[in-house]
């Protein structure tokens, strides 16, 4: 069989009757003739279509089938859902005022009762809406209202720069700050720059014997620090952090000596939990000595911030002498600026604070987070401040200025801890993405990523004196340590029984004290041939190779 557009076949007797592709019947048998596609009409057209051998459409051209009751229902159903939510589309459209007064005046003007019984301003708002929606409709365009339902035009974002007024306090102390950071940032520079030029310098070689030594870091000396969880450590920066510093969520602040991790002061700082602590740069052991002997000191030796909104002062006994109070929700961290004459502290009310620790007076109230700000970090010249909240990136400020220099975008979760590397130009922080990011304040943008742990990560600290290595802790129960060089990890630190809540570095890298949710102090230290490393003689620090 041959079959083609405009052809015809006959089929023979001993052909049984078959089907097409579209499932029509194909007639078999002499004389039956099957034509497919299209014919043209000739003088035998009408008469084969009479007779009943040319099959048509049939009707009239313009010909309508009715409907069958339930389609026709169907039919109604989907036309009332285009006009319903066409309707709603124009509701959204339509700007209303939001003053109740107006939005009655208007009911009034198109005729509709101002009120309805249990109606209430929102109710009343919606009405109005609804029926300038439907005249709109009826108008088949945009209705034109009348100005008290126009929504008054918003105004364009101020983009340029511009200045708060501050106070003469803040204008004296932002010079102070310029006047001690500026001859640093100097010395710093011209030191590298000599360093740089020594060809007996290496300072590839001694970042990596910096980092390198950490992979000996063993737990030496572990303390039952509170009650409750711990929540900050730190140590004191003079002395090589021969004292150590611990707040817990009892509201309980505690002094420690480090060798042994021997209490030395113990104080009820807040009736609340502590949220934040922090060494003052003059802070020494021995000052709390001298007190313990009688000896009584006035001077600040340490602050420590609360989840009542409100940080204190202390003297090296533990003596109050100041407290800064102004935020309007709970604290984060705290921080002393480097000259020793102003404390940071950061808030659940997305502000930053700066005081002044002589008389606890507030000088600066920075805004620029839109969420809660957690964590903040003093460059160590003292001109730049790094904060970090819960908005997922940070922001660097020039204090001397006010300005915000830049932001720092990246991480996809809240960051919750923030530190300066030594060098003066790199920035990590820490996030609940589990990862922690190195900025590089020469580029403005983020330099490496390191995956660093399987949890939200608590706290990262820089090692304070030459920068070799950084550390972080996290909440899935270790702390790890990482080149400052190349971001390799070298060490892992296990030991505690929940996660762990803060870590800090100690002057010259030889120890780390890290606190947890288990309500422990550790104490970790380079080890060599199964003792601890001493890092100083009574001639005074030394170095040591391992």
């Amino acid at each position: 069989r041959r079959r083609g557009r405009g052809q015809s076949s006959r089929l023979g007797p001993s052909i049984d009757a078959e089907m097409d592709e579209d499932g029509v019947d194909i007639p078999a048998g002499e004389g039956a003739s099957v034509v497919f596609g299209e014919i043209e009409l000739g003088d035998g057209t009408a008469e084969g279509v009479a007779a009943g051998n040319i099959h048509t459409g049939g009707g009239e051209a313009e010909e309508r089938f009715e409907l069958s009751a339930a389609s026709a229902a169907t039919r109604e159903r989907q036309e009332e859902l285009l006009r319903e939510f066409e309707q709603r589309r124009r509701q959204r459209s339509v700007a209303v005022t939001t003053d109740d007064s107006q939005v009655r005046k208007q009911l009034r003007a198109l005729g509709e009762p101002i009120t309805l019984f249990g109606e209430g301003p929102g109710d009343r708002r919606d009405r109005l809406r609804k029926k300038l929606a439907e005249l709109d409709a009826q108008d088949g365009g945009e209705l034109a209202l009348p100005e008290e339902a126009l929504v008054v035009e918003e105004q364009e974002v101020q983009k340029e720069l511009f200045y708060t007024e501050g106070s003469a306090n803040l204008m004296r102390a932002r010079t102070a700050i310029a006047s001690f950071s500026l001859p640093r940032a100097k010395a710093r520079i011209e030191r590298t720059k000599r360093r740089r030029a020594d060809p007996e310098v290496d300072e590839v070689a001694e970042l990596d014997a910096a980092a390198a030594a950490t992979a000996s870091f063993a737990n030496e000396t572990s303390q039952l620090g509170d009650g409750r969880p711990l929540s900050t450590v730190r140590f004191s920066t003079p002395d090589d952090g021969a004292m150590i510093l611990s707040a817990s969520w009892g509201g309980v602040a505690r002094l420690w000596r480090r060798d042994g991790c021997e209490k030395i002061v113990t104080i009820r700082a807040h009736e609340s939990r502590c949220t934040g602590a922090d060494f003052h740069p003059t802070a020494t052991l021995a000052q709390v000595e001298e007190t313990a002997s009688g000896a009584g000191s006035e001077t600040v030796s340490f602050g420590t911030a609360c989840a009542d909104g409100v940080a204190h002062l202390w003297s090296p006994g533990g003596k109050h002498l100041r407290t800064l109070k102004g935020h309007a929700d709970r604290l984060g961290r705290m921080a002393f600026h480097p000259c020793g004459d102003y404390v940071a502290t950061a808030s659940f009310d997305k502000t930053w604070r700066l005081w002044s620790v002589e008389t606890g007076e507030e000088l600066l109230c920075q805004e620029g987070h839109s969420r809660p700000v957690y964590d903040l970090s003093f460059h160590p010249d003292g001109g730049l401040c790094a904060t970090v909240g819960l908005e997922a990136h940070g922001r660097v400020w020039d204090l001397r200025s006010g300005k915000c220099i830049t932001t720092l975008v990246g991480h996809v979760k809240q960051c919750l801890s923030v530190d300066f590397s030594p060098n003066g130009f790199h920035i990590v922080t820490g996030s609940d993405d589990h990862t922690a990011r190195i900025w590089d304040l020469r580029r403005r943008g983020c330099l490496y990523t390191v995956p660093a742990h399987s949890s939200l990560i608590s706290s990262v600290r820089y090692e304070p004196k030459d920068g070799g290595f950084f550390a972080t802790s996290s909440y899935d129960g270790t702390a790890q340590l990482y080149s400052s060089r190349d971001f390799s990890r070298i060490n892992t630190l296990r030991g505690h029984e929940a996660r762990v809540m803060c870590a800090d570095v100690a002057p010259g890298g030889a120890e780390l004290a890290t606190v947890s949710y288990d309500r422990t102090l550790k104490l970790w230290r380079q080890q060599r041939r199964g003792k601890a490393v001493k890092e100083e003689t009574q001639e005074g620090p030394v170095k040591m190779e391992l």
